[in-house]
């Protein structure tokens, strides 16, 4: 019989677990751009209030990451995500059979609020479970976000196309069921719950040894509780950082495919847009995770920022497919790896002993961002029938984002 320490690293089939879930998860939430003209045509809804229904699924999901992060520390990840699955089904079965528009933001904004829960449980488990190689831990278990975009898009539209929108949204509520709630049960919520070590960790140095493990010195380290974490510049600029990432990614996610059919581009041309975004997404989490292994999680944050700044103020003046799909390339693989690095910067930052529920609370203000991005893009629309004032502001807003990140420290000594 072999020993433990022969057997291939569990913490690799929790990453796999993870890209399977995250790819079903985020590609359903990254769709609803696919899904906004025929939900909006159906109701007679403005583009504003279209919106609205992402945005409060947002501010459900705000409250959700933070309930996710204290629920994925005290109890672990597979109790956790077994109730996303099923929460992720019913609401889209029922959003299926809603006959008017305040019923959307109970099947839809409420019960698929758990998409909060989903990044905190993710990355938390995830860093538990690595310590040198967590850069590319995050990129690989992360990139279902990209894989969704990728996978679920098209497959929506074609489902729009062959059938109609509330068939689309059965479909994908049963492939939830039958994908996440079985994968839940290989969830772990760290090494020491089957007698293993840390990857790269020292022999014994347990949940909080991922952290002491990188400390070249060999003295112990400050791991952070919430209410300690809280009380540091670094907590507060991160919230910040997360907060305007999340507007700039929605706008874009949401809009770019209105914004396309908007000035002539079919709308599976737009929606291979997406695709093309989700598919450079991935690309950039798996290099940009290895490259912030190697060159250091700021240093990564900061070039991704700067490129995803270039790559939106490229997307003003864009009105060809060709130029589309040139936006889609560099914004998803800055983004991709903006995402990776700060998430593996927060766990260096603080340490693991509450990653849950810090990264929870930090969720929170991604929640805030990805309410407030959709509204303002389908407000600037309604005013000017255009997305360009909405272009010029995320550009800017990129630019801001890579200052705060210069202004980050390592919390940890």
């Amino acid at each position: 019989m072999l020993s433990l320490k022969n057997k291939p690293f569990y913490g690799w089939v929790v990453v796999a677990a993870f890209l399977a879930i995250g790819t079903v998860m985020y590609g359903t939430q990254s769709s609803f751009g696919v899904f906004f003209k025929s939900i909006g045509g159906e109701f007679s809804l403005t583009r504003a209030a279209t919106s609205a229904i992402f945005s409060v699924q947002n501010v459900f999901g705000s409250v959700a990451s933070i309930l996710g992060g204290w629920a994925v520390d005290k109890y672990g990840p597979r109790i956790v995500v077994l109730l996303i699955g099923l929460f992720t089904g019913l609401s889209l079965l029922l959003t299926s059979q809603t006959n008017a528009p305040w019923q959307l933001f109970i099947t839809y904004s409420l019960l698929f609020c758990v998409i909060g829960a989903v990044y905190t449980v993710m990355m938390s488990t995830v860093s538990r479970w690595f310590g040198k190689n967590r850069g590319l831990a995050l990129g690989i278990a992360g990139s279902g976000i990209g894989l969704g975009i990728v996978a679920i898009a098209p497959f929506a539209t074609y489902l729009i196309s062959s059938f109609d929108w509330r068939m689309a949204y059965i479909i994908m509520g049963l492939i939830a069921w039958l994908i996440i709630i079985p994968l839940s049960r290989l969830l772990k919520k760290t090494p020491n719950g089957i007698g293993a070590e840390p990857n790269s960790a020292k022999s014994g140095s347990g949940e909080v040894g991922i952290a002491q493990a990188e400390n070249e010195s060999g003295t112990e380290l400050i791991v952070f509780s919430l209410r300690g974490a809280s009380k540091t510049r670094s907590f507060w600029l991160f919230g910040s950082i997360w907060l305007l990432t999340a507007f700039v990614y929605s706008l874009v996610l949401i809009h770019i495919v209105p914004h396309g059919t908007d000035i002539g581009i079919p709308p599976m041309g737009a929606a291979t847009v997406l695709s093309l975004m989700g598919a450079s997404f991935i690309a950039g989490r798996l290099l940009m995770g290895r490259v912030s292994d190697s060159i250091g999680r700021k240093r990564t944050a900061i070039v991704c920022s700067l490129l995803a700044a270039i790559s939106l103020a490229w997307l003003i003046w864009s009105q060809n497919l060709w130029m589309l799909y040139i936006f889609a390339i560099f914004f998803g693989l800055a983004n991709g790896g903006l995402d990776t690095s700060i998430a593996a910067l927060i766990g260096d930052t603080f340490g693991m002993r509450s990653i849950g529920v810090i990264m929870g609370t930090l969720q929170f203000a991604w929640g805030v961002g990805m309410i407030i991005g959709p509204a303002i893009g389908g407000l600037t629309f309604d005013v000017s029938n255009s997305y360009f004032t909405a272009f010029v502001i995320v550009t800017l807003t990129m630019g801001v984002i890579a200052l705060l990140l210069a202004l980050t420290r390592r919390e940890i000594r």
